[in-house]
């Protein structure tokens, strides 16, 4: 983000889209790499009508053809085209923008982002005692402070991936702050989704002004969807005066004083969940998790998208099953002792497995904080997700909901809790909040 010039996001997002339009050559490599292609409404068409059909939506038509809207609807954003594409364009960035377009035409998901907030207020409070989860939600006074944590939203469903996140980082004295939640969102919901540019550019500069207000050196983010919204879509809309990176990387550029800190072998054979839209974040797992002393890792099981979940490889839903029964199948078939997840998204497609008892379904950040001697922080959402009862999970849950300030009706969240929980991604969230809000006040 390197723009002096403020200009507004839709003027910025109709400038990258009008470049997208000149340099297009329309030449079909994207749509024929596409791994999503069969599985949906493009499946029959010409591979130019497809391709013709975003640039022409781009550069002025009225509507998307349904083919060339099917293919931007289902993108898992799995960046197999960005290599391929002869004129250097990045053909995930186009659909991007196609679907932003589209949306603030009509949106498909109206009040998307105060239905998701609720979800996820909800689902991290019945985890989180109450420093906790103020630690997440309240946004910290500004201080100079070296680095920025950056949460995003849909992470907090997971929150103790953050914590073990939080552990690593204090274990090699990083003096930072947490910024995230929904009053910190990158804006992507009411850009992408809901059409809202003026919404969405707001809310991405509350974001970006929060960052400054820190004066870090670094932005460290966790969200691989904030990752390309901030540093792929909106890539140059912005002059900022830190760097914006993935937590990964930072750990990565630490290895050595992780690798000084890793004092308990973990002697487990693991097989490990990636995915290719983000290659390069999948590396930095692999580096961390080969500085743990003992770890074996047994294979590395790539899957199309760059996360699981509604905005990622759920999109094409027959691809997502299959990819994911075959993860699985190989876990069981190596012997494997954990599945490693990646994101959040990953963490919660998976979590289920373990009930079969044949391996554990850990994350990365448990690995490091286990190595590092610490304890990692309890999963909630996996014992909520094994338990399999939704009167013994309102049980449960109720006096977190209680100490955090949410006075949720019991009947409410036994009747709802199944949609809340059934999904990390916002997309499945949709129906639960329907007919209200289930009595949830804020205190």
């Amino acid at each position: 983000m390197d723009r002096a010039t403020p200009v507004s996001l839709e003027e910025f997002l109709s400038t990258e889209a009008q470049a997208i339009v000149a340099a297009c050559t329309r030449c079909e490599e994207c749509v024929r790499i596409c791994p999503v292609i069969p599985y949906g409404a493009a499946a029959n068409a010409p591979a130019g009508q497809t391709v013709g059909g975003i640039i022409g939506f781009l550069g002025g038509q009225a509507k998307l053809d349904p083919a060339s809207d099917a293919w931007a609807s289902t993108c898992n954003g799995c960046g197999l085209c960005i290599p391929v594409c002869p004129e250097e364009i990045n053909p995930r960035k186009m659909l991007a923008l196609a679907n932003a377009k589209s949306a603030s035409r009509g949106s498909r998901t109206p009040e998307l982002f105060r239905r998701m907030s609720r979800a996820i207020k909800i689902m991290a409070a019945m985890q989180l005692i109450p420093e906790e989860f103020r630690r997440v939600f309240v946004p910290p006074r500004p201080r100079p402070a070296a680095m920025v944590f950056y949460l995003g939203c849909n992470a907090l469903r997971t929150p103790h991936l953050l914590f073990n996140s939080m552990a690593v980082l204090d274990a090699l004295g990083v003096d930072y702050e947490v910024v995230g939640g929904p009053s910190s969102c990158c804006g992507v919901i009411a850009t992408k989704w809901e059409g809202e540019m003026r919404t969405g550019e707001r809310v991405t500069a509350n974001a970006i002004d929060r960052f400054e207000g820190f004066s870090p050196e670094r932005v460290l983010n966790w969200c691989p969807t904030c990752q390309l919204h901030l540093g792929e879509t909106l890539e140059g809309y912005r002059k900022t005066s830190y760097e914006f990176d993935h937590l990964t990387e930072y750990l990565v550029s630490r290895i050595d004083a992780l690798r000084d800190k890793f004092v308990i072998p973990i002697p487990r054979r693991v097989i490990v969940h990636a995915h290719v839209g983000r290659a390069d974040i999948c590396r930095n797992v692999d580096l961390l998790l080969r500085a743990i002393p003992g770890l074996k890792i047994i294979e590395t099981v790539s899957e199309s998208g760059y996360t699981c979940g509604g905005s990622g490889c759920s999109k094409a839903p027959e691809l997502a099953a299959r990819e994911h029964a075959e993860l699985l199948a190989r876990a069981d078939a190596t012997g494997a002792d954990i599945l490693v997840t990646l994101y959040h998204g990953c963490h919660a497609a998976f979590i289920g497995a373990e009930a079969h008892g044949k391996f554990r379904v850990l994350n990365y950040t448990d690995l490091l904080v286990q190595a590092l001697g610490g304890v990692p922080h309890a999963d909630r959402l996996k014992e909520f997700r094994l338990l399999d009862d939704w009167q013994m999970i309102a049980d449960e849950g109720r006096p977190y909901l209680q100490a955090n300030g949410l006075d949720v009706n019991a009947e409410w969240l036994k009747q709802h809790g199944p949609a809340i929980f059934a999904s990390l991604e916002f997309r499945g969230q949709l129906d639960c909040f329907e007919k209200g809000d289930g009595h949830a006040r804020p205190a």
